[in-house]
């Protein structure tokens, strides 16, 4: 029977979030800060910020095994197949070493048809891991897709937090950012590119919430990082929020918002990777059940003045152009880089599976590898 200490969870051992919430049951990391969340607008993006994704818990430890007791919060879509629980990765000295799920929690039940949503709660649980004998450095990524009250951290042997130099990305995008259909958290494609980079992860990716907000731009300006991308595009045509009368303006904005406090940090506007649906058509995307299998379509008409995937990727190039004259730590990606036609598909026609974003993690280490380390 372990002798446990109980280490509490302090800024200090956590790393990803850009906010720290009391609750009922201990914190809560957040990504986007306090002043930020009073002007979401959606249950959307209130949701998308609080779940995990990128955000983990980092310490140095000989200790044999460790608890973690959380409150989670699982998406529940009713009338589509059961999602599985979300996974919790453990890390010794940088090597993906086990992984498993808690138990209890609540359940967020949400109707896709009406977009209304009920909260049932549930009890905390533990996630238990055994760890090799020795001093060595622990990572326990969380699930990208809950929303995570950490409750309570218990080791048989004392913790310490471990301080780096390494340099920190923040990235900003959509659910495909966010990691959704990724296998775990530490295996979205912002987290594969940032391994392979050796480079520290702020995900700013929220699930249909890439919308050029003044407050997510504000938010990216007040955060320390060596390195800031932008992957702009897929939500505002899949929302059907805006037209390019509108578009270029805001981006021309978000980006000025982010250099009033990075005038000079790398900076990558990436586009959005190949989209069958929206390369030609507008949004806004439906949801539609394909046998057991949720699917997205495309269901706007063309016209003038609509946002499809193919005119972003060209007001994007052409604002980055235009822009870089007097800002040359400005960059571009097109994202059809990092995920392209012949790719294999998208299984719902929308978001990349666990494959896919390990395809896209190695794709924008490579082509984004010199920014991320600095040498460009």
């Amino acid at each position: 029977m372990n002798d446990w200490i109980t280490t509490p969870i302090t800024a200090d051992l956590v790393r990803g979030a850009l906010a720290m919430e009391p609750t009922e049951h201990g914190v809560q990391p957040h990504r986007l800060p306090a002043r930020a969340r009073v002007q979401i607008p959606d249950g959307q993006l209130m949701m998308a910020e609080a779940q995990t994704s990128g955000v983990r818990l980092v310490f140095r430890t000989s200790a044999t095994a460790v608890e973690l007791d959380t409150l989670r919060t699982k998406n529940v879509y009713l009338g589509a197949p059961a999602r599985p629980d979300g996974l919790y990765d453990l890390l010794v000295d940088g090597k993906l070493v086990g992984q498993a799920s808690t138990t209890g929690g609540n359940e967020l039940r949400i109707d896709m048809s009406t977009g209304g949503a009920e909260t049932v709660s549930g009890p905390v649980g533990t996630v238990r891991f055994d760890l090799p004998p020795g001093s060595k450095e622990v990572v326990i990524w969380l699930p990208y897709n809950e929303i995570t009250e950490l409750v309570a951290l218990r080791t048989d042997a004392p913790v310490e937090a471990v301080t780096t130099d390494r340099r920190i990305w923040l990235h900003h995008g959509s659910s495909i950012s966010h990691g959704s259909n990724a296998a775990s958290g530490s295996q979205t494609w912002p987290a594969l590119a940032a391994t392979a980079a050796g480079v520290e992860l702020i995900n700013l990716g929220f699930g249909g919430s890439a919308m050029l907000d003044p407050f997510t731009a504000r938010a990216i300006r007040d955060t320390a990082a060596d390195v800031i991308s932008l992957k702009l595009g897929i939500n505002l045509v899949n929302g059907d929020v805006m037209r390019l009368r509108v578009f270029g303006p805001s981006v021309h904005g978000f980006l000025d918002t982010i250099r009033e406090g990075h005038p000079d940090t790398p900076l990558l506007v990436v586009s959005p990777i190949f989209c069958a649906i929206h390369e030609q058509t507008p949004g806004p995307a439906m949801p539609l059940m394909d046998g057991d299998q949720v699917r997205f379509r495309a269901t706007g008409e063309p016209a003038p003045g609509k946002l499809t995937l193919s005119v972003i990727r060209e007001e994007l190039a052409r604002i980055v152009k235009q822009r870089s004259d007097d800002d040359p730590n400005l960059h571009y990606l097109d994202g059809r880089e990092l995920y392209a036609e012949g790719d294999p598909e998208l299984p719902d026609n929308l978001h990349p599976d666990a494959e896919t974003h390990r395809l896209m993690g190695a794709r924008f280490a490579k082509a984004a590898g010199g920014l991320l380390a600095g040498d460009r």
